[in-house]
């Protein structure tokens, strides 16, 4: 398969990265809570300068912002999008529900996202007019196209949960075949290979979705907010799913 120098370069930071989150995974870490509340470690803030290098090194001219260190140049052209540790709560308690996500917005458009879990032990990437891969093998989303077939994997729903739509997901979850929790990376890499067919997360960050919505979307899936609207760098919620019942979802949740 084909891949742009970009990709090429997101791929060689992502396994750099991997090397160190590992590492310290092993051996266990300590955390810091952050201003916001949110848990930081060394080796997200190490993992982001490895990956910061690589893409200083590939493409000094492209900009650069990163959930640990200062941002610089999100005026550019090309900006990268990186969370070092995403579920960094999950690597501090050292159970294997975190990744690294990597993505590359142009002009403000999404273009290619590599997403890392190293001590789950897969990679998935995808890059616009591209295709989505796991492990080198291509994605495909599933094609069921009834709510009462599908399956949906929820992740943090504080929002949703304190807002007028609640009701309207309970109903929504009392048409569905399943429901699960998978959360974090996963249910995204679920989603593209087909193996479940809707994800919905009320409180997220473009940092925490942006190489997964590349990847859902060169699968095949459709991924919005919760309103319809695109996934952007405002971006507060995300449904994703395999296209075919993302209108279902939305006129569910509006309900």
């Amino acid at each position: 398969m084909t891949q742009s120098p970009r990709l090429e370069a997101a791929l060689l930071a992502a396994s750099e990265a991997a090397e160190l989150v590992l590492a310290a995974y092993r051996d266990g870490v300590a955390a810091r809570v952050k201003a916001d509340g949110s848990p930081v470690t060394d080796a997200d803030i190490a993992a982001e300068e490895a990956i910061r290098a690589v893409v200083a090194a590939r493409f000094p001219e492209d900009g650069f912002h990163g959930e640990e260190t200062s941002a610089s140049r999100t005026d550019a052209d090309h900006v990268w999008l990186v969370d070092p540790i995403d579920g960094t709560k999950s690597f501090v308690r050292r159970y294997p529900m975190f990744s690294t996500q990597i993505a590359v917005m142009r002009r403000g458009q999404l273009q290619l996202g590599v997403s890392s879990a190293p001590a789950w032990g897969e990679v998935a990437w995808a890059e616009r007019g591209a295709g989505a891969f796991l492990d080198g093998a291509p994605l495909a989303v599933s094609r069921i196209a009834r709510l009462e077939e599908a399956t949906l994997s929820t992740g943090n729903l504080r929002s949703l949960a304190g807002s007028s739509r609640w009701a309207s997901f309970g109903r929504l979850v009392s048409r569905l075949d399943r429901i699960r929790g998978f959360g974090d990376f996963l249910h995204y890499h679920l989603l593209a290979a087909g193996r479940i067919d809707a994800v919905l997360e009320s409180d997220i960050g473009i940092l925490d979705v942006a190489a997964l919505t590349v990847i859902v979307e060169e699968a095949g899936g459709r991924v919005t907010d919760l309103d319809g609207g695109p996934i952007g760098l405002a971006s507060r919620s995300i449904l994703a799913t395999n296209g075919r019942l993302h209108e279902a979802v939305l006129d569910a949740l509006a309900r």
